[in-house]
């Protein structure tokens, strides 16, 4: 596959996703670099979508340390448990934050960000890295975007 996107503006948040999911299938298949694979899938998402930044953080020791991201500077380095991000690590579990000011303890790397997202990937049971999506809109995301990042963050889990 060319390192391009074909990606239809006028379908729904839901087919849209069914459109991207197997190309970023096919742009990292066979590509055995895990950052190349990050950055790619990170591009892929916030080009179709705009979302206002999308990134991977990778479990080292006790803490989620920053991987390939798109988007303006973000925190480098977030403790077991803390913040949206920690707290997915910890449970294990996607996390959809409709306002990020409501979510106890969040860590505001961005005054900017409104809602977000967060997919653990898990490989072996265990988590080695989230996938943190932000918007700059309150409730941008929803069981569409948790569906199709989940799938997409099972695929994500190979490349470990």
């Amino acid at each position: 596959m060319a390192e391009e996107l074909i990606l239809d503006t006028t379908l729904t948040k839901a087919e849209k996703y069914r459109q991207l999911l197997p190309q970023i299938e096919a742009l990292t298949t066979g590509e055995p670099d895990l950052t190349a694979n990050l950055a790619n899938t990170a591009a892929a998402l916030r080009q179709a979508f705009g979302f206002f930044w999308v990134g991977f953080y990778l479990v080292k020791g006790e803490e989620l340390v920053l991987g390939p991201f798109q988007g303006p500077i973000a925190c480098t380095r977030i403790r077991h448990g803390k913040g949206v991000c920690g707290a997915s690590w910890a449970q294990a579990t996607t996390l959809l934050v409709p306002d990020v000011e409501q979510f106890p303890g969040h860590i505001a790397c961005s005054s900017e960000s409104k809602s977000e997202i967060v997919v653990p990937i898990l490989k072996n049971g265990q988590v080695v890295a989230v996938l943190d999506v932000d918007s700059d809109q309150l409730n941008d995301f929803d069981s569409a975007d948790q569906h199709a990042l989940e799938q997409l963050m099972q695929l994500a889990a190979t490349w470990f």
